[in-house]
């Protein structure tokens, strides 16, 4: 599917980075945020019951996003259907939908002042239409409390463009959707379900669908990608559509995950991030500690 690309800029491909066996290399160190701004966000999103992917994933920047007071929203429960290689969420018997979650989500948007709002989700594969209706009625719901921007992250509802279609016409500002990694590891990094085509065609729905919709994607890098294929992968997103970017190291949540085959340097993401931008993508965001949502707002409103 990929197509190999001519960069329109000097210097050859940068060189990979040690093996990661040492452990963490400096880039990767940082300091905890001081004070106790972040427990408020927590404290807000345990009484409400709500799930934040910022958890569940385990991220690294989720102490200081939650002293800013915002968070990625996780609905559909704290269970996931699919099994990737990458992800720690939880696997199993999923539980049933959770009617009263919408409003419980926009309350907290609305205690925390948030001016941009991101909803993700597991992904369940076991509800006719995946979750879409569900994640349209947590839109309405924080457009209802609130004035926020919303930005939509979900899975790929197993490949069913009418659960798509009812994403689209909530109309939310951005479609979020993760590329995750490049082709020839989808089948290791996301399971057998997860189809790189699909991707694709997703983003070119929504483009013939919703010309105006902002389209986003990301993808975490270390998983063994090589730098010629990362770069076909970002041409064949721009191609589709896809305006926005984000690139980030892919850190291992835990032993039960996939390793990490390489850390890549702070000079090799901010190359790469250039070579985004001059293959037609609006914003990217490029780094180490860079995640889908991370400083989503900021990426939306642009330079």
């Amino acid at each position: 599917m990929a197509h190999r690309v001519e960069l329109p800029m000097s210097g050859s491909l940068p060189q990979l980075a040690p093996s990661p066996r040492t452990g963490l290399p400096r880039w990767l160190k940082r300091n905890v945020p001081k004070g106790n701004a972040n427990h408020y966000t927590a404290r807000l999103i345990a009484q409400l019951g709500l799930e934040t992917v910022c958890e569940h994933a385990r991220c690294p920047n989720r102490m200081e996003c939650y002293a800013q007071k915002t968070a990625t929203f996780m609905i559909l429960g704290p269970v996931c259907t699919r099994r990737c290689a990458f992800c720690s969420v939880p696997k199993g018997k999923t539980r049933p939908v959770d009617a009263g979650e919408p409003e419980r989500l926009a309350e907290a948007a609305q205690r925390l002042g948030l001016e941009h709002v991101v909803i993700t989700s597991v992904t369940r594969d076991d509800l006719a239409d995946g979750g879409a209706s569900h994640f349209v009625q947590c839109i309405r719901a924080v457009r209802r409390a609130t004035k926020a921007t919303i930005e939509v992250l979900p899975g790929d509802f197993a490949a069913d463009l009418r659960a798509v279609d009812l994403l689209i016409d909530a109309a939310p500002d951005v479609y979020n959707h993760n590329t995750e990694t490049v082709p020839r590891l989808y089948p290791r990094v996301r399971g057998r379900k997860a189809d790189y085509r699909w991707t694709l065609e997703l983003f070119r729905h929504i483009r013939r669908r919703a010309p105006a919709m902002k389209t986003k994607t990301g993808l975490m890098l270390g998983l063994g990608e090589t730098t010629e294929e990362l770069l076909d992968t970002l041409a064949d997103l721009a191609e589709a559509g896809c305006e926005m970017l984000t690139l980030g190291q892919y850190l291992r949540p835990s032993p039960a995950q996939m390793e990490v085959a390489r850390y890549v340097p702070p000079d090799e993401f901010q190359w790469l991030g250039q070579a985004a931008r001059r293959m037609g993508f609006l914003q990217v965001a490029s780094g180490p500690f860079v995640r889908s949502s991370y400083h989503a707002r900021a990426m939306l409103s642009g330079p």
